[in-house]
């Protein structure tokens, strides 16, 4: 499969975030401002397609030649979490304010269900080494696509008047799910399972 039809609907059409709902937890959370979204975007972005490679070469070299592949969940979990604490270490040195402001999400990238998700996923779909990073780098891009303009959104709302019972988690789930239909409009644009 052509690379390039693997990032655009990575970002698109198979969106981590808007299409499968994985990672709503940091999404919901951390969307509130915009700087702090870029980051957690960044961050999410630099762990998936880290972690991708990573464990397609674990799967393919290590877990299939010695028929361990029950043990794909386990591997996959100590690979991310393990690059996430080396992010949360880089965070911290060189960006104190942007660690303060993701508290504690940053450390739950770790069990961010977008990026074991899109390990399954590359798994699922038989994709090789460079195809398994490109998708990763297109979940992750799309998945900062998505918080990006939750955070841009939610921005403006503070200045709406939005009514007082929706005020919150209500709206932002309402306007997850209009995001979530605008990205429904690429869907048949590119067929990839």
């Amino acid at each position: 499969m052509d690379l390039f039809m693997i990032f655009f609907a990575s970002i698109f059409v198979n969106n981590l975030a808007l299409t499968y709902f994985l990672g709503m937890c940091p999404f919901i959370s951390v969307s509130g401002d915009l700087k702090t979204a870029f980051g957690m975007g960044m961050a999410v972005t630099f762990v998936i397609t880290l972690t991708a490679g990573i464990n397609s070469l674990l799967y393919n070299f290590v877990l299939v030649p010695f028929e361990v592949e029950y043990l794909q969940y386990v591997a996959f979990i100590i690979v991310i979490a393990a690059t996430v604490q080396v992010v949360e270490l880089l965070i911290e040195r060189f960006s104190p304010v942007l660690y303060i402001n993701m508290g504690v999400f940053l450390p739950l990238i770790t069990v961010n269900c977008a990026i074991l998700g899109l390990s399954l996923f590359m798994i699922v779909r038989d994709y090789s080494f460079a195809e398994s990073v490109v998708f990763g780098f297109g979940g992750g891009v799309g998945w900062l696509v998505a918080i990006m303009g939750m955070a841009g959104i939610r921005t403006r709302l503070r200045f709406s008047n939005v009514p007082e019972a929706l005020k919150g988690a209500g709206i932002t789930m309402i306007v997850t799910g209009i995001m979530a239909l605008g990205f429904m409009g690429f869907a048949g644009m590119v067929n990839v399972q």
